[in-house]
């Protein structure tokens, strides 16, 4: 009799989510290798794809993933961020859980007549989550 195998796990590969009229899909290593995200909103979607992606790993909070949505020459820019929480899978294709988090979208406020940056220049809107981490098949 072979003895039982231990059982492996691993961090999600794709990530849905969605609420608030925002939807967006992650994949923290897509095809080629990089990063992916696809985000929707009522007035559009955008792909990002590679260094288009920011992220970075906050040990006590998440790791942040943020886009850039729009980006003006003078009058500032939009971003979007969400909160990536740590998740744990079986390793098996098709292991899901379900995922509950926040979206961040920023506005960055700019003008190019120094008087009219003062204040706050960060105004935030944030937007409740949900969806699921699963482990998928990705495309090459």
């Amino acid at each position: 009799m072979a003895a039982p195998q231990p059982q492996t796990f691993t961090a999600p590969n794709h990530y849905h989510l969605s609420g608030g009229g925002i939807s967006i899909t992650y994949l923290p290593t897509g095809a080629g290798g990089v990063a992916h995200l696809l985000y929707q909103d009522p007035h559009r979607t955008l792909n990002f794809s590679g260094d288009q992606i920011r992220t970075v790993e906050v040990p006590d909070l998440a790791t942040v993933v943020s886009v850039t949505l729009m980006l003006t020459v003078d009058s500032g820019s939009t971003t979007f961020s969400v909160l990536i929480p740590r998740a744990t899978l079986q390793s098996t294709i098709g292991a899901s859980t379900t995922i509950h988090t926040e979206g961040i979208t920023t506005v960055h406020r700019f003008a190019l007549v120094p008087m009219f940056n003062l204040g706050q220049n960060e105004l935030y809107t944030v937007t409740r989550l949900r969806g699921n981490a699963s482990n998928v098949i990705i495309p090459l």
